[in-house]
Parts: structure tokens; C-alpha cells; sequence
């Protein structure tokens, strides 16, 4: 029996300080900030959320401000005493340091982002002996920098965390507004940075998204980038080398509580928790939020999915009528549309990778196009489990027996008892009187609601499989079955039709070189009930 861990792990918490100073176990990105500061400028960093940027923003944070006792027998420290004799300077120099965190809990009103601004303007005011005090924020920011610089003879640090957090919880239709007033203070405010070039030293700004620099940041033309850089692309995660290095006794642990040797635990973590990958060339990261809890819980659960439910992008994936079985990995875009986003639901694939659903799975150089897929187990078992809702019944409070059940009413070949309860959950789908223009989207409808219960329940499942004659709705492939499915509404046709379809243009003939048992099914679907009204089944 294996005992609990005993060394501390920093699950939420992002201040460098205390990491150090109590002994948190603290995987080394100091190198990345000696990269940085020979560069000076300004830096832009977009990393999904719980990935590691206040953290790095906080280790900025105490570099600036000489605290050398916190990186003792880290990277940096004796980067930093090299470098000082280089440059004939005094090491672990001192700097002034305006600390901008945005990552509130909620911003219901425009008050609330002002009233955060300006307890973050009045500190530093207090700090720095500001008397002179104009109305509006960016009239502030503008006088206090120019006071700063001017009182001690310094340039500026400037660190702004979560900028985007303010438009991202008003991305909801009915905020519009709302998200406008946001955008509107946020840019002048940004604006300030440009204009006192002269009094900064270094800015580094971090958020999920890459809100159009032709918005926001249209003023800080000289604003660099990071997140597509491939040298930068293990700013904040954790990769292969940095887990085994730093976290030995706990994999042991974790393997040991879930009987699984070192190897097999490596192989497990991989496939629940790594895959992201951010840039071209750049290096497979782990999610650190999911790896302390579970290597603190000695557990593999969904943490980061579960710490935060992305219901607005589950709104826009059904407004755009986008097909979610290629979110699997058929999704492909080019590098300026991956990293420009607007709020726009004809294109919810941008907010979707910088926020961590999707990931670059590989890139093709000729056409200039990545193809993007599901990171991991962890981000495409939370995701489906949140659309489950929207496109069929099942609800995984209440319905685990159900899983179970159709689970292995498939494994077992039990066609018409997976078929009843396969029509039972589909009984969600909305039914609208649209045109028989849009008879497409609702008959996509619930082919993405079947394709989405099959990959819940971990059975392997392909749609629109092309063949030499034409391509089967849906294929499922288990240990010894393989089915063929075709779906037809009710009012376009009927179940003898649409297996007739599937026997007709030969979908099941290039599986027979699997040696499985091959079972064909035509279903119709009945709008007004929004189930399955009929199915016919022939075993090949």
C-alpha cells in the first residue's frame, strides 16, 4: 500500500514568491526569461487558461525587482550574474513594476472594469506619491508612468495578466453591448503604452485569446508575439523532459494507487493530459493543471475541463452548424486565421485552439494549412460531455446505467436494444419548420448527435466515410463488429431506403478485408417526435 505524497504541489496557486518560499516543487522557465531580457520591447503571450501565465508573469515580476534570494540554483541565477559582469553593471538591478491583473471573477457591468482599473491606478498612485489625478484611466496610466520614470530615473516594468478576461465573460449575445463598452475602455488604455514608449523598459501581456491586433492592440504596432514563436512554445506547460525530471515520486505514486507500473502511468498521463501543441516545430506540452491534481488526487479525472465549462463556444459550434465530428482532426486553417479571432460564429474555430479545445495536429507547408484535432483524452471526453446536452438527452448525472448498458448492448452485437435506447436519447434534438433548403443542417443534426453518444462512450467512430461509390454516414468499428450506418429523415426517406442506399453503393465492401462481423443499418429519423421511427438491420 503506498503511502500519500509529502511534497508540496502548487495547485492554484500562481505567485512566484510563495512557490519558493514554502517549498512548492517548481518546474525551471527561467531560461525563457533570460531569452527575453536582452530584447527589451514588448511581448504578447496568448495561452489557454490554468496553463502557467501568472505564474511566469509573477517570476517576471520578482526578477525586476531584485529579489535574488527567490531564484537561488534556478537557470537565471547565475545567467543574471554572468550577464551583469558582461555589461558592466550592478547584478539583480531594481525597477519599477506595474502589476495588472484582469483575471476577476465576473464583470457584469462597466463599472466593474473601471472600479479594478482604478484600485490598480490608485496603489500604484499611493506607492509612487502621485498628487495629480485626472478623471479618466488612460489620462492616469499616461501621467503616472511619465511620474515614475521621472522620480526615479528608471524605465518601467509593465505586466498585464488575463487582458482578455473582461471580453471573454461577454462574448454571450446578450452582452454585446456590454463587450463593445469593454473593448472601448480596454483599447484606450492599452493606447497609453505606445505613447510612453520612452518611460518603459519592458511590457509583457498575457491572455487566452489574440483579440485582433487591429482592435486592442492596433496601437502598439511594435507589440512581438510570442505565442506563435517555436523557441517560446514551452513558455507555460509542461513538457516530457521537464515531467520526468520534476516529477518522479509522484508518477511513482500515482502509478502505484492505479496498479500500473512507471511506464504504463507515463503512457496513461500522456494520452489524458499532453498533445498540446501551439506553434509549428514547437514542442508537445502536458497541461499543468491536470497533472498536480492528479498527481495530488492519485487520480486521472477531467480536471481542467471541469474547472471551467465553455458554454458560449458549445452556442456557437450549433449557430455555426459546424460539424463536430471533425473537430477529431479535420479541421483545417491557415496561421493568420488561427491567430486573428473575432466574435463571429461563422468562425468558432480560432477561439477554440487558443483556448485549448483543439491543437495542431500537423502542418502542411505546400498549402500553408494546419490540421487541427482534440489535444487529449481529457479535452475530448469534457468537451463531448458538454455538447452531449445540446444535441441529444443524455444527461451523465443521471444517465451512467444508460451508458453502460448501450456500451455493451454494442460490444455484444444487441442491434434493436442500442437502437431503442440510441432512439430514446435522441429525443433533445430541437425540430424547427426550416426549408427544405436547411433539410441538410437537421439531418446533420443527428448525425452528429449519434456520432457524439458513440465517441462518449470510447467506441471508435468515423462519419462521412468515403468509398469508390460514395461515402457511409457512419461507421463504428468495436473488437469483433463492425456497423454501417445510413440516416434519412422521415419526410426524405425511409429506413428500406436508406439501407437499400448502404447495399447499392457497396459502403461495407472495403471493410470486409477486416475479417469482422459487418451488421448494415438504414435508420429514419421522425422530426415531430425527434427520435429514431424505424431502422432495418442486414448482417453481411
Amino acid at each position: 500500500m503506498s503511502s500519500p505524497l509529502t511534497r508540496n504541489l502548487p495547485i492554484g496557486e500562481q505567485r512566484f514568491d510563495i512557490i519558493r518560499k514554502r517549498g512548492f516543487v517548481y518546474v525551471d522557465k527561467t531560461h525563457f526569461i533570460a531569452s527575453l531580457l536582452p530584447q527589451s520591447g514588448f511581448f504578447f503571450l496568448s495561452r489557454p487558461r490554468r496553463f502557467g501565465k501568472s505564474l511566469f508573469l509573477s517570476t517576471l515580476k520578482a526578477y525586476y525587482e531584485g529579489k535574488k534570494e527567490l531564484f537561488h540554483q534556478l537557470y537565471i541565477e547565475k545567467w543574471e550574474e554572468e550577464q551583469a559582469k558582461q555589461e558592466g553593471r550592478e547584478a539583480w538591478q531594481k525597477y519599477p513594476v506595474l502589476y495588472l491583473d484582469l483575471n476577476a471573477k465576473n464583470y457584469e457591468n462597466r463599472e466593474k472594469l473601471l472600479s479594478i482599473l482604478d484600485a490598480h491606478l490608485s496603489l500604484w498612485e499611493k506607492e509612487y506619491l502621485v498628487t495629480e489625478v485626472t478623471d479618466d484611466p488612460e489620462g492616469r496610466l499616461q501621467y503616472l508612468l511619465r511620474h515614475i520614470y521621472e522620480t526615479t530615473h528608471r524605465q518601467i516594468i509593465v505586466l498585464i495578466d488575463e487582458y482578455d478576461k473582461p471580453l471573454l465573460s461577454t462574448f454571450e449575445d446578450d452582452a454585446k453591448e456590454l463587450n463593445e463598452s469593454y473593448r472601448k475602455i480596454l483599447k484606450g488604455f492599452f493606447a497609453v503604452l505606445k505613447s510612453a514608449d520612452p518611460y518603459l523598459r519592458f511590457v509583457f501581456i498575457t491572455g487566452v485569446t489574440r483579440f485582433s491586433k487591429v482592435s486592442l492592440f492596433s496601437d502598439l504596432n511594435n507589440l512581438y508575439d510570442l505565442s506563435s514563436d517555436a523557441a517560446y512554445s514551452a513558455i507555460c506547460g509542461i513538457t516530457e523532459a521537464e515531467l520526468q525530471a520534476n516529477f518522479q515520486p509522484e508518477i511513482k505514486s500515482l502509478g502505484e494507487k492505479q496498479n500500473l507500473n512507471y511506464e504504463a502511468t507515463l503512457a496513461r498521463l500522456k494520452q489524458e493530459y499532453d498533445g498540446y501543441l501551439f506553434v509549428d516545430g514547437g514542442e508537445h506540452v502536458y497541461n499543468p493543471f491536470s497533472l498536480l491534481n492528479a498527481f495530488s488526487r492519485r487520480d486521472f479525472r477531467d480536471y481542467w475541463f471541469q474547472s471551467g465549462t465553455p458554454t458560449f463556444l458549445v452556442n456557437y459550434l450549433k449557430a455555426a452548424h459546424f460539424y463536430l465530428p471533425d473537430l477529431q482532426g479535420n479541421v483545417e486553417m491557415d496561421l493568420s486565421s488561427l491567430g486573428d479571432y473575432r466574435a463571429d460564429v461563422s468562425s468558432p474555430i480560432p477561439i477554440l485552439f487558443q483556448a485549448g479545445y483543439l491543437t495542431i495536429k500537423s502542418y502542411d507547408r505546400e498549402l500553408d494549412l494546419y490540421r487541427l484535432g482534440y489535444p487529449n483524452d481529457e479535452v475530448k471526453y469534457g468537451f463531448i460531455r458538454n455538447l452531449l446536452p445540446a444535441y441529444t438527452s443524455l444527461y451523465l448525472d443521471d444517465g451512467r446505467r444508460v451508458v453502460a448498458q448501450f456500451y455493451k448492448d454494442v460490444r455484444d452485437g444487441k442491434v434493436d436494444e442500442f437502437m431503442n435506447t440510441l432512439s430514446d436519447l435522441l429525443e433533445k434534438i430541437p425540430y424547427s419548420a426550416t426549408s427544405k433548403e436547411e433539410v441538410q443542417w437537421r439531418e446533420q443534426n443527428y448525425q452528429i448527435a449519434v456520432a457524439l453518444i458513440f465517441q462518449f462512450m470510447g467506441i471508435y467512430v468515423q462519419t462521412e466515410v468515403h468509398s469508390a461509390k460514395g461515402r457511409a454516414d457512419c461507421i463504428v468499428r468495436t473488437q469483433d463488429v463492425i456497423y454501417v450506418f445510413e440516416f434519412k429523415l422521415w419526410s426524405s426517406g425511409t429506413a428500406a431506403e436508406a439501407l437499400e442506399q448502404i447495399q447499392s453503393q457497396e459502403y461495407y465492401k472495403p471493410l470486409r478485408l477486416e475479417r469482422k462481423k459487418l451488421v448494415l443499418i438504414g435508420a429514419s429519423f421522425d422530426e415531430e417526435k425527434r427520435n429514431i421511427k424505424e431502422w432495418e438491420i442486414l448482417r453481411v
